[in-house]
């Protein structure tokens, strides 16, 4: 049996679950989730507010705070593995305050940070991971090079 052949399409959702002022726009992600993944994706991204961040982020990570982004994978765990052939997909949830506080506290403009950590997420989707510091470095190179191609400084530059 082969692999379903999928268009190169990006079925994307946007809820904002929050005050929207300051949040990009529909279009901004759909952008740099695209630059992020070229290939054919169905994605979720939605916008909470502290509360609903702290409580997503214990429940399913067992931290009690509001972290600036969480990624669902369609396909983690053992317990309902998706078909072969289907295109990525996944749920990413951006915390509006802490969003915002980190991109002041780092001097960078809000939509630039909103860019790195949608294609953050979008590369956790794709099996990125940053627990150790090889996967770490191979992370923040792509997220720099997509990210450069996007118009957008080095997230990273600071911390060096």
């Amino acid at each position: 049996m082969s692999a379903i052949k999928l268009p190169r399409r990006l079925d994307l959702s946007v809820q904002y679950a929050c005050n929207r002022e300051g949040v990009p726009s529909r279009v901004d992600f759909r952008r740099w989730l695209r630059a992020a993944e070229p290939g054919a994706a169905r994605i979720t991204v939605r916008i909470v507010d502290e509360e609903e961040g702290r409580e997503l982020n214990r429940d399913y990570r067992g931290k009690d705070y509001a972290t600036n982004v969480l990624t669902f994978a369609y396909d983690e765990g053992e317990d309902m593995p998706l078909p072969e052939g289907l295109p990525l997909m996944g749920d990413l949830v951006l915390c509006r305050q802490v969003v915002e506080r980190e991109a002041a506290e780092q001097g960078k403009p809000l939509d630039a940070h909103y860019a790195h950590l949608s294609v953050h997420g979008m590369l956790h989707l794709q099996g990125f991971d940053h627990e150790i510091d090889a996967e770490a470095d191979a992370m923040e190179a792509q997220e720099r090079s997509i990210l450069a191609g996007l118009g957008i400084a080095d997230p990273y530059a600071g911390e060096r």
